[in-house]
């Protein structure tokens, strides 16, 4: 597949004020939206598309994003774990930013978007907590309530089992609630998730009662998008269009995002805990920013930020610019003082959320281990085009459907290294020091 047309939809500084603000004002009236993630995912990951929205003139303070404090599912949802989530736990949890939504806007009903897991979420919250008569619409993308696999008699207590007692009991009887509308976005073959065969889930060779078209719902508004992945059935620009068009009625003007000159960033530190990413604060750790140079990834000049995170678990507010690149430093017990490189941010957020990994696999064969993530998508090893100072990415899973989102380049020096993604660049430097870690974080 050739995703390089989905990737970087910026426009430059010049796009009309007046355009925006028209815009704005054509929507003053519509629904606040309530983002939902995926398993062990954040609510940065909607950050494009939120961008997206204000460009098209929805107000920022309409949209909401929940941030799961314990985002993995656990192996048994009748059994609790530590920094897991039951189903019951996201849906509740669910709850809460819709009702924080309507008492913020003043609504009477919010739209959902979810994607993976956060579909599930978003359909249990709607039948079985309330949701009903708070939902106008729900927009599920790349979703798993149909099964990641179907193991009658077996793996009961899995959340992601077609035959277990959840996904039993969440399809059984109503599917579309009365008075809500409800659009669904899937991936014509590409998600790793929604597939026949274990290959890409690691049970190779083996059926698993999967199929392309489980994250649609008989009486919803079902769509496909060709050539996209599982996340990119949420975050692509393509995506985008669809769940705009399901929010508001009406196509989008643009799929791009219209830049701002200065840009308030902030976000939430969280870390790493039994093997699973966390959504809680990391109290404690220091967070620096420095300016870069987008050719060298090196510092030009001392920090232009320092916070020590406080109990909210925020690194900010900062004050930035649009064209400016920036590394982001921290440093927490029990993780790895990380260096995270990232392009130049066009609007401002207060989801830039900063994620703390352990060191593992090839980040611990060389000191000078650099990795380059992919958060809003995967890696697709024959048909995207992913390098390092030019040369084609090394560690690639070689098969058809993208199934990896993070690969690595390794040096013997300190060096600056260019990594790319179907047109996106950035610049960092490797870190020749025990316990540090370094990565290029995409945005698209």
């Amino acid at each position: 597949m050739n995703l390089t047309k989905t990737r970087i939809y910026l426009t430059g500084l010049a796009m009309s004020t007046a355009v925006i603000m028209s815009s704005s004002m054509a929507h003053s009236e519509n629904l606040p939206i309530v983002f939902v993630h995926g398993d062990s995912d954040t609510s940065a990951l909607w950050i494009t598309q939120m961008w997206r929205f204000e460009s098209n003139g929805y107000a920022a303070d309409k949209m909401f994003a929940l941030d799961l404090a314990h985002p993995g599912a656990p192996q048994d949802n009748t059994k609790k774990e530590d920094n897991r989530s039951t189903t019951k736990d996201a849906a509740t949890a669910l709850g809460a930013v819709v009702d924080r939504a309507l008492k913020s806007t003043g609504a009477a009903k919010v739209a959902l978007v979810g994607n993976s897991r956060g579909c599930s979420t978003i359909r249990n919250y709607v039948k079985n907590f309330g949701g009903a008569a708070k939902v106008a619409k729900m927009v599920m993308t790349g979703c798993v309530y149909n099964g990641v696999f179907n193991f009658p008699g077996a793996a009961e207590g899995s959340e992601y089992n077609a035959s277990g007692t959840f996904l039993k009991t969440l399809n059984a009887g109503v599917i579309i609630p009365d008075g809500v509308q409800v659009s669904t976005i899937r991936s014509d073959k590409f998600d790793l998730y929604n597939q026949p065969m274990g290959d890409f889930i690691g049970m190779a060779g083996k059926p698993i009662g999967g199929n392309y078209t489980g994250p649609e719902l008989k009486g919803a508004m079902n769509h496909m998008i060709p050539n996209v992945d599982h996340r990119e059935t949420a975050f692509s620009p393509e995506a985008f269009s669809l769940i705009y068009e399901a929010v508001t009625g009406s196509k989008p003007k643009t799929t791009e995002i219209a830049a701002e000159k200065a840009v308030a960033l902030n976000g939430k530190v969280s870390g790493w805990a039994n093997e699973r990413p966390t959504n809680m604060p990391l109290v404690g750790a220091k967070v620096s920013v420095y300016k870069t140079d987008p050719a060298t990834g090196k510092r030009m000049g001392d920090a232009v930020h320092e916070k020590t995170i406080g109990e909210n678990g925020q690194w900010g507010p900062f004050d930035g610019v649009s064209d400016a690149t920036y590394e982001f430093v921290v440093s927490a017990d029990g993780h790895p003082t990380t260096h995270i490189y990232r392009s130049p941010f066009p609007r401002s957020s207060s989801f830039v959320n900063l994620r703390l990994y352990p060191l593992e696999g090839d980040a611990l064969k060389a000191k000078n281990s650099l990795g380059m993530m992919r958060p809003r998508g995967y890696y697709g090893a024959r048909q995207d085009k992913i390098e390092f100072d030019g040369k084609t990415a090394k560690g690639l899973i070689d098969h058809d459907v993208p199934a990896n989102w993070k690969v690595f380049s390794n040096s013997d020096s300190v060096v600056s290294v260019t990594g790319s993604f179907n047109g996106e660049k950035i610049t960092g430097q490797t870190w020749p020091v025990a316990g540090h870690a370094a990565w290029l974080e995409l945005t698209y």
